[in-house]
């Protein structure tokens, strides 16, 4: 037995080297580069961005009709991203002089209405009846969008019709921020004389609204029971507004 006793000491360590040898081929391929990249989970891929524009309401609304002494005015707005970008009025007063006044001034004002983005426009000289329609039944167009101007959150509330000696007065202002941002006089007294006091007063009563932000304005020289009716409809508005 014991001249067998190195022999199997060397039977034993053969064993063990071979069973070494085969554990390490077993491991290599874990170990292998290649094999544990291709073994990698590969990462999920980017998300799609949404486009930027994705979100940007288009579209067009009409406001409703503004009657004049010379005929209808109606105006079609074309928004996208959130801007005016077409103004047109699809009814204007036609026929007679007519035809030369609307043409003149109806071109003049759908550009002012793009360029400021709201019915904060000037009145096109000589066409008084027809940019006065024109402004009011383009903010009827804003407040169908919701927006009452370019301002974000802005409200626009018309005050109740007061009634004066030589007319009817409203008046139609926008509250942006807690503050009168726009005033507008949508009815005040007409024919004869009456125009020109109009024009010549309403003018100055909404640009002393914006500036006062109240119902608080002096009555405008000459022209007392218009500066009246309009004082009395702006605080109606005012307090429609919560103001």
């Amino acid at each position: 037995m014991r001249k067998n006793h190195p022999v199997r000491r060397a039977v034993l360590a053969t064993a063990a080297t071979v069973s070494g040898v085969v554990l390490l081929l077993t491991l290599k391929p874990a170990s292998d580069p290649a094999s544990a990249q291709a073994g990698a989970v590969a990462p999920p891929p980017a998300a799609a961005q949404p486009s930027a524009q994705g979100g940007a309401a288009a579209g067009t609304v009409t406001g409703d009709v503004a009657r004049t002494q010379y005929g209808a005015v109606q105006v079609r707005l074309t928004v996208a991203g959130g801007r005016i970008t077409e103004a047109e009025a699809v009814q204007a007063p036609k026929g007679g002089h007519s035809d030369q006044v609307t043409a003149m001034a109806v071109p003049r004002l759908n550009r002012a209405a793009v360029a400021a983005g709201s019915a904060d426009i000037d009145a096109v000289s000589g066409a008084t009846y027809t940019s006065a329609g024109y402004k009011q039944s383009l903010q009827s167009a804003l407040d169908k969008l919701g927006k009452g101007g370019p301002a974000a959150g802005a409200r626009t509330v018309t005050g109740e019709v007061a009634r004066t000696q030589y007319g009817p007065v409203q008046v139609r202002i926008t509250v942006s921020g807690g503050r009168i941002t726009k005033a507008e006089a949508v009815q005040a007294p007409k024919g004869g004389l009456s125009d020109q006091k109009t024009a010549m007063a309403v003018p100055r009563l909404d640009q002393e609204a914006v500036a006062a932000g109240s119902a608080r304005i002096d009555a405008v020289s000459g022209a007392t029971y218009t500066s009246t009716g309009y004082r009395q409809s702006l605080q109606s508005a005012l307090d429609k507004a919560g103001g």
